[in-house]
Protein backbone atom coordinates (compact mmCIF):
# COMPACT_ATOMS: atom_id res chain seq x y z
CA UNK A 1 0.00 0.00 0.00
CA UNK A 2 1.70 3.06 -1.38
CA UNK A 3 1.64 5.90 1.59
CA UNK A 4 -0.67 8.93 1.19
CA UNK A 5 1.19 12.33 -0.16
CA UNK A 6 2.73 13.89 3.01
CA UNK A 7 2.21 17.70 4.07
CA UNK A 8 3.67 18.42 6.99
CA UNK A 9 1.18 19.63 9.62
CA UNK A 10 2.63 22.30 11.13
CA UNK A 11 1.36 25.38 10.48
CA UNK A 12 3.19 27.43 7.64
CA UNK A 13 4.46 30.76 9.19
CA UNK A 14 2.62 33.52 6.46
CA UNK A 15 4.76 36.01 4.80
CA UNK A 16 4.37 39.54 6.38
CA UNK A 17 2.20 41.23 4.66
CA UNK A 18 3.43 43.47 2.24
CA UNK A 19 3.35 46.97 2.93
CA UNK A 20 1.15 49.75 0.51
CA UNK A 21 2.81 51.92 -1.14
CA UNK A 22 -0.10 54.67 0.01
CA UNK A 23 0.69 55.28 3.99
CA UNK A 24 -1.72 57.08 6.61
CA UNK A 25 0.52 59.11 9.13
CA UNK A 26 -0.65 60.33 12.05
CA UNK A 27 1.68 63.29 13.70
CA UNK A 28 0.21 64.26 16.83
CA UNK A 29 -2.84 64.61 15.42
CA UNK A 30 -2.19 65.88 11.92
CA UNK A 31 -3.42 63.36 9.08
CA UNK A 32 -0.83 62.97 6.39
CA UNK A 33 -1.02 61.00 3.40
CA UNK A 34 1.78 59.95 1.14
CA UNK A 35 3.89 57.46 -0.53
CA UNK A 36 6.63 55.02 1.02
CA UNK A 37 9.14 56.56 -1.68
CA UNK A 38 8.72 59.94 -0.93
CA UNK A 39 9.32 59.06 3.10
CA UNK A 40 12.38 56.45 1.96
CA UNK A 41 13.49 59.69 -0.36
CA UNK A 42 16.20 60.52 1.59
CA UNK A 43 18.07 57.43 3.14
CA UNK A 44 19.63 58.52 5.92
CA UNK A 45 16.92 60.27 7.29
CA UNK A 46 14.97 59.43 10.41
CA UNK A 47 11.93 58.34 8.19
CA UNK A 48 13.47 56.67 6.25
CA UNK A 49 14.57 54.52 8.91
CA UNK A 50 11.04 54.39 10.57
CA UNK A 51 9.22 53.59 7.07
CA UNK A 52 12.38 51.27 6.04
CA UNK A 53 10.93 47.13 5.68
CA UNK A 54 8.71 46.83 8.39
CA UNK A 55 7.57 50.36 9.88
CA UNK A 56 9.03 50.58 13.39
CA UNK A 57 5.93 52.66 14.35
CA UNK A 58 2.68 51.80 16.48
CA UNK A 59 -0.94 52.30 14.51
CA UNK A 60 -3.74 54.65 15.93
CA UNK A 61 -7.27 53.18 16.29
CA UNK A 62 -7.68 53.73 12.47
CA UNK A 63 -4.88 52.30 11.80
CA UNK A 64 -2.88 55.18 10.76
CA UNK A 65 0.71 54.96 11.67
CA UNK A 66 1.52 57.44 14.80
CA UNK A 67 4.61 59.71 15.28
CA UNK A 68 4.50 60.96 18.87
CA UNK A 69 5.02 64.81 17.88
CA UNK A 70 3.57 67.99 17.10
CA UNK A 71 2.71 67.98 13.71
CA UNK A 72 1.70 71.47 13.13
CA UNK A 73 4.79 72.07 10.42
CA UNK A 74 5.40 68.25 9.55
CA UNK A 75 3.05 69.30 6.40
CA UNK A 76 6.29 71.58 5.14
CA UNK A 77 8.49 68.49 5.94
CA UNK A 78 6.85 66.45 3.43
CA UNK A 79 6.11 69.18 0.79
CA UNK A 80 10.03 69.32 0.52
CA UNK A 81 10.37 65.75 0.17
CA UNK A 82 7.71 65.61 -2.77
CA UNK A 83 9.30 68.56 -4.62
CA UNK A 84 12.32 70.29 -2.49
CA UNK A 85 10.24 73.40 -2.02
CA UNK A 86 11.85 75.18 0.49
CA UNK A 87 8.42 76.46 2.97
CA UNK A 88 8.55 80.46 3.24
CA UNK A 89 6.98 80.53 6.65
CA UNK A 90 7.87 79.37 9.99
CA UNK A 91 11.17 78.86 9.04
CA UNK A 92 12.46 78.00 12.68
CA UNK A 93 10.47 75.85 13.40
CA UNK A 94 10.34 73.63 10.02
CA UNK A 95 14.43 73.69 10.92
CA UNK A 96 14.12 72.58 14.31
CA UNK A 97 12.08 69.44 12.53
CA UNK A 98 14.59 69.08 9.45
CA UNK A 99 17.06 68.72 12.19
CA UNK A 100 14.77 65.75 14.66
CA UNK A 101 14.29 63.85 11.23
CA UNK A 102 17.97 64.60 10.29
CA UNK A 103 16.67 65.44 6.49
CA UNK A 104 20.17 67.03 5.84
CA UNK A 105 19.21 69.07 2.10
CA UNK A 106 16.41 70.47 3.80
CA UNK A 107 18.51 71.54 6.75
CA UNK A 108 21.34 73.13 4.79
CA UNK A 109 18.32 74.82 2.42
CA UNK A 110 16.99 76.69 5.26
CA UNK A 111 20.19 77.19 7.11
CA UNK A 112 21.23 79.21 3.87
CA UNK A 113 17.63 81.61 4.27
CA UNK A 114 18.07 85.14 5.13
CA UNK A 115 15.80 84.04 8.24
CA UNK A 116 18.19 81.91 9.89
CA UNK A 117 21.53 82.54 8.40
CA UNK A 118 22.24 85.94 10.38
CA UNK A 119 21.10 83.66 13.82
CA UNK A 120 23.25 80.56 12.45
CA UNK A 121 26.18 82.41 11.06
CA UNK A 122 26.69 86.22 11.89
CA UNK A 123 25.06 85.76 15.29
CA UNK A 124 26.54 83.12 16.87
CA UNK A 125 29.75 83.72 15.19
CA UNK A 126 29.56 87.11 17.31
CA UNK A 127 28.62 85.86 20.47
CA UNK A 128 31.30 83.17 20.48
CA UNK A 129 33.72 85.58 20.75
CA UNK A 130 31.68 87.61 23.87
CA UNK A 131 34.01 85.72 26.86
CA UNK A 132 31.45 83.90 29.09
CA UNK A 133 28.37 84.98 27.27
CA UNK A 134 26.44 81.58 27.77
CA UNK A 135 27.36 81.38 31.43
CA UNK A 136 25.82 85.40 32.27
CA UNK A 137 22.69 84.38 30.40
CA UNK A 138 22.37 81.83 33.22
CA UNK A 139 23.83 84.34 36.13
CA UNK A 140 21.07 86.40 34.84
CA UNK A 141 18.60 84.53 34.93
CA UNK A 142 19.27 83.10 38.57
CA UNK A 143 19.37 86.42 39.82
CA UNK A 144 16.56 87.84 38.46
CA UNK A 145 14.22 84.71 40.10
CA UNK A 146 16.20 84.95 43.62
CA UNK A 147 14.99 88.93 43.35
CA UNK A 148 11.28 88.18 42.76
CA UNK A 149 10.11 87.43 45.63
CA UNK A 150 6.58 88.96 46.50
CA UNK A 151 7.73 91.33 43.46
CA UNK A 152 6.36 91.73 40.21
CA UNK A 153 9.39 93.19 38.44
CA UNK A 154 13.15 92.27 39.62
CA UNK A 155 16.15 94.14 38.10
CA UNK A 156 19.56 93.45 37.42
CA UNK A 157 22.61 96.03 36.51
CA UNK A 158 25.22 94.66 33.44
CA UNK A 159 27.67 96.24 32.62
CA UNK A 160 29.16 96.27 29.08
CA UNK A 161 32.54 96.43 28.47
CA UNK A 162 33.16 97.00 25.04
CA UNK A 163 37.08 97.55 24.68
CA UNK A 164 40.66 96.84 26.16
CA UNK A 165 40.45 100.25 27.28
CA UNK A 166 36.93 99.83 28.39
CA UNK A 167 37.89 97.49 30.80
CA UNK A 168 40.89 99.80 32.16
CA UNK A 169 37.73 101.90 33.87
CA UNK A 170 35.92 98.73 35.31
CA UNK A 171 36.80 99.55 38.72
CA UNK A 172 36.29 102.83 39.27
CA UNK A 173 33.28 102.73 37.42
CA UNK A 174 31.68 99.75 39.42
CA UNK A 175 32.66 102.14 42.59
CA UNK A 176 30.75 104.70 41.21
CA UNK A 177 27.45 102.66 41.55
CA UNK A 178 25.37 103.07 44.16
CA UNK A 179 23.35 99.43 43.73
CA UNK A 180 24.44 96.42 45.05
CA UNK A 181 27.03 96.03 43.41
CA UNK A 182 27.33 92.23 43.82
CA UNK A 183 24.81 91.60 41.61
CA UNK A 184 26.38 93.52 38.04
CA UNK A 185 26.90 90.98 35.36
CA UNK A 186 29.64 92.06 33.37
CA UNK A 187 29.96 91.36 29.49
CA UNK A 188 32.99 91.56 27.34
CA UNK A 189 35.44 93.02 26.49
CA UNK A 190 34.93 91.34 22.83
CA UNK A 191 36.83 91.11 19.39
CA UNK A 192 34.14 91.75 16.69
CA UNK A 193 32.57 94.32 15.30
CA UNK A 194 28.65 94.52 16.63
CA UNK A 195 28.34 97.16 19.51
CA UNK A 196 27.00 97.22 22.77
CA UNK A 197 23.70 97.52 21.55
CA UNK A 198 23.77 94.65 18.90
CA UNK A 199 24.88 92.41 22.02
CA UNK A 200 21.70 93.72 24.51
CA UNK A 201 19.88 92.73 21.43
CA UNK A 202 21.34 89.29 22.06
CA UNK A 203 20.87 89.40 25.32
CA UNK A 204 17.38 90.28 25.46
CA UNK A 205 16.55 88.10 22.52
CA UNK A 206 18.11 84.82 24.09
CA UNK A 207 15.76 85.45 27.83
CA UNK A 208 12.80 86.40 25.90
CA UNK A 209 13.52 82.94 24.29
CA UNK A 210 12.42 81.05 27.46
CA UNK A 211 9.94 82.77 28.07
CA UNK A 212 10.69 85.88 30.38
CA UNK A 213 9.51 89.56 30.01
CA UNK A 214 12.73 91.60 29.57
CA UNK A 215 13.09 95.18 29.09
CA UNK A 216 16.44 96.77 28.61
CA UNK A 217 17.32 100.84 29.52
CA UNK A 218 20.20 102.58 30.16
CA UNK A 219 21.56 103.22 33.64
CA UNK A 220 22.50 106.93 34.48
CA UNK A 221 25.00 107.34 37.65
CA UNK A 222 24.28 110.69 39.80
CA UNK A 223 27.53 112.40 39.02
CA UNK A 224 29.12 115.01 41.10
CA UNK A 225 31.49 117.54 40.34
CA UNK A 226 34.87 115.93 40.42
CA UNK A 227 33.31 112.47 39.27
CA UNK A 228 32.83 110.94 35.82
CA UNK A 229 29.66 108.84 34.59
CA UNK A 230 30.24 106.13 32.69
CA UNK A 231 27.51 104.77 29.93
CA UNK A 232 28.71 100.98 30.70
CA UNK A 233 25.72 100.79 32.69
CA UNK A 234 21.95 99.09 31.78
CA UNK A 235 19.22 97.99 33.71
CA UNK A 236 17.67 94.99 33.01
CA UNK A 237 14.04 94.45 34.04
CA UNK A 238 12.07 91.27 34.59
CA UNK A 239 8.37 91.25 34.86
CA UNK A 240 6.78 88.54 36.41
CA UNK A 241 3.08 88.66 35.63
Amino acid sequence: MSLPDFKSSEKQASPAPSLSPIVQINVGGHLFSTTLSTLRKHPESKLAELFGGHPKLRTDAQGRYFIDRDGSHFGAVLEFLRSELLPTKNIREVHKEAVHYNIAPLIKGLEETPQLFGELVGRQQFLSRVPHYKENIEVLMRIARAEAIAARHSTILICLLRTEEDLGFYDNAINSLEADKESVVTFGPWKATPSAKDLLDCVKMDIESRGYKVSIAPHVTERSFMSRSYDFFYKLTFTWW
